[in-house]
């Protein structure tokens, strides 16, 4: 489906997150992050980075991963995306959701 998102149309799945990632941009990213009540930061970002690249290695991701990446500690990561944060942070990031989440 077609969602506008920072005046842009994005096409999103069901759940709202971005098809095709091309279309991921800070502005798109700061609407998302609006959506979900994450006011962003730099510390974010470093993890929206770190998930991008995550996902165009092909690798998957899960919180244990997160817990080892040196990125960030698992306690924070659940400050700065509350309410869920792998599915939060990935929505955010433009990136399909981690097939670890329900």
């Amino acid at each position: 489906m077609i969602k506008v998102i920072a005046n842009k149309e994005i096409e999103v799945n069901d759940e709202g997150y971005l098809v095709d990632f091309k279309q991921w941009d800070r502005e798109v990213c700061e609407c998302i992050a609006g959506e979900c009540n994450v006011v962003l930061t730099e510390k974010h970002y470093e993890v929206i980075e770190y998930l991008q690249e995550k996902h165009k290695k092909e690798e998957p991701l899960s919180i244990r991963g997160i817990k080892k990446s040196g990125v960030i500690n698992i306690k924070e990561f659940y400050n700065l995306f509350p309410g869920g944060p792998l599915k939060i942070s990935t929505k955010i990031a433009g990136i399909p959701k981690p097939k670890s989440c329900i």
